[in-house]
Parts: C-alpha cells; structure tokens; sequence
C-alpha cells in the first residue's frame, strides 16, 4: 500500500513537472513569435517587451532545475522514470536558451527600427522567422502528446531551416558587395538570421530528448545539416582588378564585387 502512494505521488509530481514545460515551451514560443513581429514591423516598443517577457522564461526554468533536482532527490526513480526527469531538465536548458535567442533578435529590432531592408530580405527572413517557430511548436506538440513519430518529423525539418538560412547569408552577402552602405543593416539581419537557425538547433535537441523518453532509444539517423554557409565565398573576378586600375586612374569609383559564390551573378531584386 504505501509503495502504491509512492507511486502516485511520483506519478503527480512528474505531471506537474511536465506542465512546467509545456508551458515554458509555450512562453519561448511566444516570445520567439513576438520577436518576430516586431522585426517584420520594426517595432522598437514590442521588441522592448520581448526582451522583458525573457525573464519569465528564465524563472521558470530554474523553478524546473529545483524541481527536477529535489524529485530525483526524494523518489530516486529509475530506467523510464528518471529518463523522463532527465529529459525534462535538458528540454528545459533548451528552451531556456530559445528564449535568449529570440531576446537577441528582439535586441537587433531596437538598432534596425529607423532602417527599411529591402523586399527580398524582408521576405527571406519572414519565411526563416515562420518555419522556425513551426519547429518550435511542433517540438512542443511532440513531447505533450508523447509522439515520438512527430519528433522525428520536427527533427527532420530543421534541414529546411538550414537551408533558408544558406539562401539568407548568401543574399545578405551579395547585398553588401553591391553596396556598402547597406553592411551595417545587413550585418544586423545576418546576426538576426543565424540566431533563428541556431534555435533550429536547440528544437532538434529538444526532438531528441523526446523521441529518446517516449522510445527509450536515440534517433540512429545522421542529423539533418543543410546549412552551407561554412562553403559560401565572395566570388572573385580575375578582370576586376584591371577595371579597378583603370578606374583609379580615370578617377572613377572602385568596381564592387557582383555576388556571393554559389548565389550565381544576377543582383538582388531591391525594389
């Protein structure tokens, strides 16, 4: 009888634990999507209460920790238990680091809010912004729904997201080649770029830690990487440096550099 109550009082408070996530998972959600607006709206204000919504987020992760750490402490759970404990702690972490993440894009929002990106950017990075928070939501789906087929799925995906983000570095690239003036907006969408792509990351960790809870094994495939940016170079053209001689001495401007390798050599549609 009273290895019975033990039982239910594990079971109630590993409940408790996971709603703690769900619903971290659901602020990180949020704040990610908040961020968003404000970066597609240049919306200073709504970038500043993103930044301030960060902090809930981070209490509640300790309050997880804490939680976590006095359940393993109290009721010593093994095999499945304790994987589930465990897992909870590590979703945790991730999430936590979503949040910052999406803070960091909020932040670029206050620097860009008096500059105008041209369409094709503000359009890549829209598209960037929407794939990744349907990871973010379909992690969260999985582990409330214990769906280790749908982990899988979300998993994969994160291919996707690194290949949108390929096709932003090399567009933001190209665009400061073109025109310099344009380095500083650039440089900030870049940064604003590589910060969606690295919560990516952090919701494949999060499909991991749920396929391994609901499965009790580790996903056995290779994990999905589309992100070539480590491959991507400004392209070089051998007859720049004669125009750029003849340009010095007629007193004309300097050539820029007509694309990004890989991105071929049509100039981006800036209207």
């Amino acid at each position: 009888m009273a290895h019975e109550h033990i039982v239910k009082a594990f079971d109630r408070e590993l409940k408790e634990l996971e709603s703690d996530i769900i619903r971290m998972g659901h602020l990180a959600a949020d704040e990610l999507e908040s961020a968003l607006i404000a970066l597609r709206k240049r919306n200073a204000e709504l970038a500043e209460e993103t930044i301030i919504k960060d902090r809930e987020v981070d209490q509640l992760q300790h309050q997880i920790e804490e939680r976590a750490i006095q359940l393993i402490a109290r009721r010593q759970p093994l095999a499945n238990d304790l994987r589930a404990v465990v897992a909870a702690l590590r979703i945790a972490n991730e999430l936590e680091r979503i949040g910052d993440l999406s803070k960091n894009i909020a932040r670029r929002v206050i620097t860009l809010a008096q500059e105008k990106p041209p369409k094709p950017l503000k359009k890549g990075l829209k598209r960037m912004g929407k794939l990744v928070l349907a990871q973010v939501r379909g992690a969260l789906e999985a582990y409330e729904k214990k769906d280790a087929a749908l982990a899988l799925q979300v998993w994969r995906e994160d291919e996707d997201v690194d290949e949108a983000y390929s096709s932003m570095f090399r567009e933001l690239l190209t665009y400061m080649m073109e025109d310099p003036r344009l380095i500083g907006l650039c440089t900030h969408l870049l940064f604003g770029a590589r910060n969606l792509e690295r919560i990516g990351d952090h919701v494949t960790n999060v499909c991991e830690s749920v396929y391994y809870v609901v499965t009790g094994e580790r996903i056995e495939e290779r994990r999905p990487k589309g992100d070539a940016t480590s491959r991507i170079l400004p392209s070089y053209h051998p007859d720049d440096d004669e125009e750029d001689e003849e340009d010095a001495a007629s007193g004309k401007p300097s050539a820029t550099p007509r694309s990004a390798a890989g991105g071929g050599d049509e100039k981006p549609d800036a209207s």
